[in-house]
């Protein structure tokens, strides 16, 4: 069942697209009979099938802030589908219980990658709702949601590139990026608290030994959620709006790229 509404939010966050028609839908869906609550977000005024880009928020999870990410993720290029990876139950209000739930997520790596799946499965099924060309599809995340798009790409998923803002880069299986099917794009900042050298250094390394398609953007001066207007602790998570307009232009430039390979 969807449910159609005008987020007012978006009126405000993006008053330049003002005669833009952005609508979301939040979509229910089942995994393993446990129900769960995604959001799909596209403008409207656009009636050609475009690219469709599965969207996985930071661990504050389902949110107005996500959809407004979501929103300017999407533009007037893609169809966008924000995953649940909670549950529709878990609706983290703060950063103890978001650090509680994705830690859940994040000790169960084959459970990420299963509702990371399962949300690119609803992303697909809304072709009957909305003009969507199946044959181009990517994946984006945002912190959590960065290291969860990179354990969906471990894990082979036939998408057509995968990028990661801000995320988490380690892995329990390195081994698995052997397993990535498209190119990866980690968009990093290079100050970044959160995400130490060593663990981009196994990064690199990890991708080096797949050799898989792979780039990582380290941006100077920039620290974790560099694209969160939100974000205001100094030196550990902080907005960085110069930093996240290239990264969102680095995203573009990949799909553009991979998506023009058909």
């Amino acid at each position: 069942m969807q449910k159609k509404t005008l987020v007012p939010l978006l009126c405000a966050a993006f008053a330049g697209l003002a005669d833009a028609a952005v609508v979301t839908k939040t979509v229910a869906y089942e995994i393993d009979g446990e129900a769960f609550e995604g959001v799909l977000v596209y403008d409207d005024s656009v009636t050609t099938p475009r690219p469709g880009l599965l969207a996985v928020p930071n661990w504050m999870g389902v949110n107005e802030d996500t959809v407004a990410k979501a929103a300017r993720a999407a533009g007037d290029k893609y169809v966008v589908f924000v995953a649940d990876m909670y549950g529709k139950a878990i609706r983290p209000s703060n950063a103890e219980e978001a650090g509680a739930a994705a830690s859940n997520v994040r000790a169960d790596r084959p459970l990420m990658r299963k509702r990371a799946q399962a949300a690119v499965d609803v992303l697909k099924a809304q072709s009957s709702e909305v003009a969507l060309d199946l044959s181009k599809l990517g994946a984006i995340g945002f912190c959590f949601g960065g290291g969860t798009v990179l354990e969906l790409a471990r894990s082979g998923a036939p998408l057509k590139g995968f990028v990661s803002f801000h995320g988490n880069l380690d892995t329990p299986n390195p081994a698995d990026a052997k397993n990535i099917k498209a190119p990866v794009l980690v968009l990093h900042g290079a100050d970044d608290p959160a995400v130490p050298q060593a663990q981009v250094d196994g990064f690199i390394a990890e991708m080096k030994a797949a050799k898989t398609d792979w780039q990582l953007v380290s941006y100077g001066g920039a620290v974790h959620s560099f694209t969160n207007p939100k974000a205001n602790v100094p030196g550990r998570n902080e907005y960085h709006p110069v930093v996240a307009a290239r990264a969102f232009k680095a995203m573009n430039d990949l799909f553009d790229e991979v998506f023009a390979e058909q």
